[in-house]
């Protein structure tokens, strides 16, 4: 898992599969701070792997659309989308 200190790199696929695993675990979401904290990573680092996970296309390529990012009142909520047939092994 990555540390605070060593920032990782988006896209790496020990951090992806860490991010599903949280996900996972979590079918009605978990909130984006409590997620950087299990994770060890800074908001930026999450929400940049959650903009290459997600629905969005970057650089002109459709993403893959496996998590959501959903405002649920004052909170930013990530979720699982896909179900874990869908999901490829990174």
């Amino acid at each position: 898992m990555p540390s605070k200190t060593e920032p990782a790199a988006v896209g790496d696929a020990t951090l992806a599969q860490a991010l599903l695993a949280e996900l996972a675990r979590e079918p009605d979401g978990i909130s984006l701070p409590r997620l950087c904290k299990r994770l060890g990573l800074r908001m930026s680092v999450l929400m940049r792997e959650l903009a290459w996970l997600g629905e969005e296309s970057i650089g002109g390529q459709p993403g893959p659309g496996l998590v959501r990012v959903e405002r649920r009142g004052e909170r930013d909520v990530a979720i699982l989308i896909a179900r874990s047939s869908d999901i490829d092994p990174l």
